[in-house]
């Protein structure tokens, strides 16, 4: 996935660790994936981040991938609409976000259609 998305290698055994630590923690977060006849055919992570100025826990939508032959077929619509709905009835959710790669204009087409609006704010980061 960051490969196609990203241009990322990423070392596996990191990715595998950090899969477990959230499937064995739901207070880090959970994956969603949408199956057609038993097969992944897309899935999303959800993380929360705790908003002082909401007194409640933003949900962050990531890792988002949909399988090539299923896209543009509601897969991705699905889930989020399913993260609204789990969002709502958690009581905690002050809202939903996602971070989207500046150039990929066809996935801020789908999140626009969905009513997510764009942000005024840009993402720094320090990687270790």
């Amino acid at each position: 996935m960051a490969a196609e998305t990203e241009d990322l290698a990423l070392d596996p055994a990191t990715v595998h660790a950090a899969v477990a630590a959230v499937v064995s923690d739901d207070r880090r977060g959970f994956y969603l994936v949408a199956r057609s006849d038993g097969k992944a055919v897309g899935s999303l992570m959800i993380t929360y981040e705790w908003s002082d100025w909401r007194n409640g826990n933003l949900w962050w939508i990531q890792s988002v991938y949909v399988v090539p032959s299923w896209r543009k077929q509601g897969i991705f619509r699905l889930l989020y609409d399913n993260v609204i709905s789990l969002a709502k009835e958690s009581g905690d959710a002050a809202g939903i976000r996602l971070y989207v790669e500046k150039d990929n204009h066809d996935a801020q087409g789908v999140y626009q259609k969905l009513g997510m609006s764009q942000t005024a704010y840009r993402l720094f980061e320090t990687i270790f």
